[in-house]
């Protein structure tokens, strides 16, 4: 697990020092297959239940899931990149927003709290904690500062697949669900919409999921190990 983890957060990192407007969304999944191969790693999502790309780009009304294409990025647009790496049969996962150029104020607030709001699920987090907690925090986070949380699409377990039990909710009410456990693999993944939590799913690719009423929306992950005494970021 550290070791796929471990090649996510350098992929980010490349896409990070070289997206820009200018280029294609297919040119920066091209990024990301060529920084994961060249670690020894493979692309989780290549292939996927039919995914065609080695990362999910998703540019401004885009929440999640968004297909590599020849839509070219534009000064201000906030873009996320969404990739999970395989390595040695285990899997990382991570994403991060990017700001292209000149970005408003109002989209680098609504990046600048998503991330945030990861961080708020983190405090205190550890073994024995209530799974529903995280979402909490998230939401309490997210609401606070005006933006809605999607209730349709979740974090999750990995480890060995993808996508594992438990499924880990953006919102949810303090004190409930299941206690985590130590040695857990999970990803918290906020993805907070600057106006209605309600999104669409496309009928056309049968991926890109947009918010409703097409105002922006950012998405901030990371693979988190649980532990007795707290909790370890594995792609930070």
């Amino acid at each position: 697990m550290r070791e796929s983890c471990r090649v996510v957060k350098k992929t980010l990192e490349f896409v990070g020092r070289n997206i820009r407007a200018g280029m294609t969304t297919k040119q920066v999944d091209e990024l990301v297959y060529k920084y994961i191969i060249s670690e020894g790693a493979t692309p989780s999502s290549l292939g996927y239940c039919g995914y065609p790309a080695s990362s999910c780009v998703s540019v401004n009304e885009v929440v999640v899931h968004g297909i590599p294409s020849d839509r070219v990025l534009s000064d201000g647009d906030i873009v996320s990149v969404d990739i999970t790496a395989e390595k040695n049969g285990y899997n990382g996962d991570a994403a991060r927003t990017f700001l292209i150029g000149n970005v408003s104020e109002e989209k680098r607030k609504l990046v600048k709290v998503t991330e945030e709001c990861f961080f708020k699920a983190l405090e205190g987090l550890r073994a024995g904690t209530p799974l529903y907690d995280i979402g909490n925090a998230v939401q309490t986070h997210a609401e606070s500062h005006g933006y809605s949380v999607v209730r349709a699409l979740v974090g999750h377990g990995i480890g060995r697949e993808m996508h594992e039990d438990p499924s880990v909710p953006n919102y949810g009410k303090k004190g409930t669900g299941m206690r985590l456990k130590a040695g857990m693999t999970i990803c918290i993944e906020p993805m907070i919409n600057m106006g209605t939590y309600k999104v669409n799913f496309s009928r056309e690719d049968g991926w890109t999921v947009t918010t409703a009423d097409g105002l922006p929306s950012a998405h901030y992950e990371n693979t988190v190990l649980i532990t007795e005494d707290g909790a370890e970021i594995l792609t930070l």
